[in-house]
């Protein structure tokens, strides 16, 4: 699953795509049928990068990403109109170990959200790229190269400033 580039704007609905970035922020645009453009700056709006985003849980934080993975294996995603406790009882299969005190129903509907959002783009069944592994080259001698390397120059005298006009 590759979230890269995938961002919660705090205040905003839904989710949003980076496209672009400024001095002042990013471009972004929403991941929803309308595709509206925001500049989010920086000095006023909070961004949270969705692969970064973890819950709590008992003993150690659990992954976003970890937990849509089992959204998608999950035979049904119920409704983030659904009352607290089918949202707590459908968190305890996909994130059993998560903290029942500090994950809020808020947050479990917000989760939801996100997972109802991105489940049809095409980025969610995409894996995270990796670095291709590059193949090496069998080594050359080393004589090869020291005589391929340009001799050093010397430096440069200082050019002389020139003398200036008495009035």
């Amino acid at each position: 699953m590759n979230l890269q580039g995938i961002v919660a704007v705090s205040g905003k609905p839904g989710l949003w795509k980076a496209l672009a970035q400024n001095k002042t922020g990013y471009v972004l645009e929403s991941l929803d049928a309308q595709k509206t453009k925001l500049i989010a700056n920086l000095s006023t709006a909070k961004l949270a990068a969705l692969n970064e985003i973890t819950i709590f849980g008992l003993e150690d934080d659990i992954k976003l990403v970890d937990v849509f993975e089992r959204m998608k294996a999950a035979a049904s995603v119920p409704s983030v109109k659904d009352d607290g406790k089918a949202l707590r009882n459908f968190f305890r299969e996909v994130a059993p170990d998560h903290d029942e005190e500090k994950v809020y129903a808020s947050d479990m509907k917000k989760i939801i959200n996100w997972f109802l959002i991105l489940k049809d783009l095409p980025l969610f069944s995409e894996e995270l790229p990796t670095a291709p592994v590059a193949e090496e080259a069998p080594a050359e001698p080393v004589a090869e190269a020291v005589e391929a390397e340009a001799p050093a120059e010397a430096p440069k005298p200082k050019a002389k400033k020139a003398a200036a006009k008495k009035a």
